[in-house]
């Protein structure tokens, strides 16, 4: 059977340069191991924090499944599948024939690929996950965003510091969080998250269109800024409005993950105007 590749999509990101101390984290934060530890003091640190560290959340099994999932996705097998986005440095580099295993490392990111692949389906429906993260906003919990981040070595490029919030048509009074797992390991070298430990209490702060959807470089404070060093399996759960980053990969080993965003079942929806109006800094006038 003849599989018919669909047009090859570009991240729409720039790689202009940025301040070469923009992620240097002041310090390592580290989390409890496996979910069943996770007590109310942790989910109080959560509320107070911004953030939430899993290790050990998803096996070794499960972490290959989800990258079984994806290679299946980036086949082409699924013909209705089309949320594969390249890096744009990878744009003369005929990638069509390659083998998966070469073809991911000019891969940016899958978006919205659980009605896809059941394997993936089924990690952002884990039940410990789903319980901790109702835990975490006090209701039942809805999967709304599914991504796979690839960063590939030494193509892939920062993803400046924002707020998930800037790009959600959601009540900003919601408790939204996001779910990073590493499936390879995450390391300063590689681009591992640098977040701001509660940052999410400033509240909502204009974002402009730069290098990407971000928080202007020159209005950054990473004067606390902490590195989330993971191993695979590793999780860090974390609110929508916390500061947060990813620097480079300058090396040759991957590091790829997934992210999943929940929102309570109870969140009202916003329109793309009531979302700029907040977050959309060169409509409010400001200066980046």
């Amino acid at each position: 059977m003849t599989v018919t590749a669909p047009e090859r999509q570009f991240d729409d990101g720039l790689t202009d340069e940025f301040p070469p101390d923009l992620y240097e984290p002041t310090g390592v934060v580290t989390g409890v191991d496996g979910f069943d530890a996770v007590t109310d003091a942790h989910v109080a640190q959560f509320h107070e924090q911004g953030f939430l560290i899993v290790e050990n959340a998803f096996t070794a099994h499960e972490v290959q499944v989800a990258l079984d999932g994806l290679f299946h996705l980036l086949s082409g097998e699924v013909e209705e599948f089309n949320g594969v986005q390249y890096e744009r440095a990878s744009a003369g580099v005929s990638v069509e024939e390659m083998p998966l295993e070469e073809k991911q490392d000019y891969v940016r990111k899958f978006m919205s690929f659980v009605d896809y692949d059941e394997r993936l389906n089924e990690l952002a429906h884990h039940p410990l996950l789903l319980a901790l993260v109702e835990r975490l906003i006090g209701e039942s919990p809805v999967l709304f965003q599914s991504m796979a981040l690839l960063k590939p070595p030494r193509l892939g490029r920062d993803k400046p510091w924002h707020q998930d919030a800037a790009y959600f048509q959601i009540e900003l009074d919601a408790k939204v969080v996001g779910c990073w797992s590493a499936l390879d390991e995450a390391t300063i070298e590689n681009g591992f998250m640098v977040i701001a430990p509660g940052s999410h209490i400033r509240g909502p702060v204009v974002h402009f269109r730069r290098r990407d959807w971000q928080i202007c470089d020159t209005d950054v404070d990473n004067s606390g800024a902490m590195a989330v060093p993971l191993k695979p399996g590793g999780l860090l759960i974390f609110q929508s409005l916390l500061h947060h980053g990813t620097p480079p990969n300058q090396t040759g080993t991957r590091r790829r993950a997934l992210q999943f965003h929940y929102r309570p079942q109870s969140a009202p929806l916003t329109s793309q105007e009531e979302r700029l109006a907040i977050f959309g800094g060169e409509g409010l006038g400001a200066e980046c």
